[in-house]
């Protein structure tokens, strides 16, 4: 591929529009271009880029055992209204109709399609185990489409799809795909860690999300100091103490308040800790019951959430607003508890361990002192509802936790039975029983890889992209297109590396040479090879690792078999990861 004739448009400034590294460095690079929010057209690198994932990506579904298929990308309606989605999803399920006037919508996930289409063609046990998977691109209509290729609204995505006969096998085939994304990732020479998740709109009881560690990473993740345990935020387990409170409980006391509406304040007043108060939050809730709820958590701490949702069994909620809980409880922010309250509530088990704690009075400008959960108030619930801090204890080993952020790349889950149940998915098993089959989702974001790796190597110059998913492999500069010398070395050396079956790219473009060194680094290429005046005076040519600089002086001849080695080095050092 010679340089002069690709479309590899770069930039010398960053466009307004680039928020993070990978946007800005996939703009100027001339990777991707905008066509409207979260749509990107991919230009030929950015592409490359992205074919070199899916290759990984097959060759790995391959092995394991899956069969790639291509399912529409426009669903009907009814399917959807099958398992009840199509109600639940929410604005992200770009809906529309066509001309006879028939409910559809574009995909954003396809375990209805999948569904229905073994629903259709699986009767008996003997057909199963059965593990289906494409890669396509998907659409979901964000409500603000950001960060490039991490969170727009079109991307390419695989998602594969399992049926088994029951849970058991249900867990090999999980597993199967568990081993299969820790080859991919690890394949793409990425630095990643896959974590326990919460299942969220796709449904099911397990899953684990693939996430690369990044510092501009969208989610935080939970890991401990001491041992493998690792999980996301939003699912992060808090253990219940198993000690139990021995403190007297003391008198019920009412103090005034005046003005203190914040934690901080009241605390400040009363010469207390925030671990000595705990306050009383209200929230709408979509679903469920669709009543709102109030919920207990320390003063210190903050409410996960992803956690009360699945508590309440809710679709959606939200913390209500002042006047929004001054209609629901009668009480302003502020000086809201749990004591009289009418709506329901539920509490932090961490609260369910305290004694003589504060609460708001439920009346303006009143506190109450030395309550205590079971003599002065009930709750309707006791779980674990707070979101994690440092230095809580791990719950398999009791070590200490830490944060860390991470950028979710893929996504595993075991569905059980909630969508072959719902759309009537079922076999005849040995004694001719009908079941519904035990189904798995597996998906993994191909457009936000190449994305989450440029977050992950980068540097002020430009991309430092892994050996495996590089446009191409080496980029060769000619800095002497005038000299006849260097134009037949730059030459032979490409047709050289070119018969070897490395991916080359020769920089063959009358420009000035800080300028071609500039778009070498910009693009990420791993290896540079520069032919210049150095190979008239001194009969060498140098090779300049991208990764971390290094610079190696050869004569021509050598230069082919020292790049096949790196290349294969490289790969080596990725698979022992």
């Amino acid at each position: 591929m010679r340089y002069s004739q690709t479309f590899v448009p770069t930039l010398k400034e960053t466009p307004a529009e680039a928020d993070v590294v990978s946007h800005r460095l996939m703009l100027r690079a001339g990777y991707i271009r905008k066509l409207t929010a979260g749509v990107y057209t991919y230009l030929p690198f950015g592409l490359a880029a992205i074919r070199k994932v899916e290759r990984i990506v097959r060759e790995e579904m391959n092995r394991a055992g899956a069969q790639e298929l291509l399912m529409p990308m426009v669903q009907p309606a009814d399917l959807w209204r099958e398992t009840g989605r199509y109600e639940k999803y929410g604005p992200e399920l770009l809906r529309f109709k066509d001309r006879h006037d028939r409910e559809s919508c574009l995909g954003p996930t396809h375990e209805e399609v999948i569904t229905d289409l073994v629903r259709g063609e699986v009767r008996s046990y003997r057909q199963l185990p059965l593990n289906l998977y494409q890669i396509q691109s998907k659409f979901r209509d964000e409500i603000r489409p950001r960060f490039g290729l991490m969170r727009g609204r079109e991307f390419i995505m695989k998602d594969a799809y399992s049926f088994d006969v029951d849970d058991e096998q249900a867990s090999v085939s999980y597993q199967k795909m568990y081993a299969a994304y820790q080859r991919i990732f690890t394949r793409c020479g990425l630095q990643f860690r896959a974590v326990e998740a919460d299942s969220g709109s796709i449904g099911g009881s397990f899953s684990h999300e693939f996430m690369v560690l990044a510092k501009t990473g969208e989610d935080t993740l939970v890991v401990c100091k001491s041992c493998d345990y690792a999980a996301n935020v939003e699912k992060a387990a808090i253990n219940a103490l198993s000690v139990e409170n021995q403190d007297p409980m003391l008198d019920l006391e009412k103090v005034e308040t005046p003005g203190k509406r914040k934690v901080t304040a009241v605390c400040d007043f009363l010469g207390i800790g925030a671990d000595k108060l705990v306050k009383t939050l209200v929230y709408k809730v979509t679903g469920g019951d669709g009543q709102p709820v109030a919920v207990l958590v320390r003063g210190d701490r903050e409410v996960q959430e992803v956690k009360l949702k699945n508590l309440l069994g809710a679709a959606d909620l939200e913390l209500a607003e002042d006047k929004e809980v001054f209609d629901i409880t009668g009480v302003p922010t502020g000086y809201l508890g749990p004591i009289g309250l009418t709506i329901k509530v539920v509490a932090d088990h961490e609260v369910a361990a305290m004694r003589n704690f504060v609460v708001g009075a439920g009346e303006k400008n009143y506190h109450l002192r030395h309550v205590n959960m079971g003599r002065d108030f009930e709750v309707a619930a006791i779980a674990d509802l707070r979101q994690i801090a440092d230095d809580d204890p791990c719950p398999h080993c009791g070590g200490k936790l830490g944060q860390i952020e991470g950028i979710e790349v893929g996504h595993i889950f075991k569905l059980g039975t909630v969508y072959s149940a719902a759309m009537r998915a079922v076999f005849q098993d040995q004694d001719g029983q009908e079941k519904p089959m035990i189904m798995g989702c597996y998906g993994i974001g191909v457009s936000r890889i190449v994305a989450a790796a440029i977050e992950q190597n980068h540097d002020e110059n430009g991309i430092i992209f892994p050996v495996a998913i590089a446009p191409s492999q080496v980029i060769i500069l000619n800095l002497g297109l005038k000299d006849a010398v260097i134009t037949e070395a730059a030459e032979l050396l490409y047709t050289q590396l070119q018969a070897q079956g490395v991916e080359v790219l020769l920089d063959d473009r009358d420009e000035r040479p800080g300028a071609k060194f500039k778009d070498a680094d910009l693009l990420g290429i791993p290896f540079r090879v520069t032919v210049g005046a150095r190979l008239g005076k001194e009969g060498v040519v140098e090779i300049r690792h991208r990764r971390d600089g290094l610079t190696v002086e050869l004569v021509p001849d050598q230069v082919a078999l020292y790049l096949l080695n790196q290349i294969a080095v490289a790969g080596s050092a990725v698979q022992e990861r």
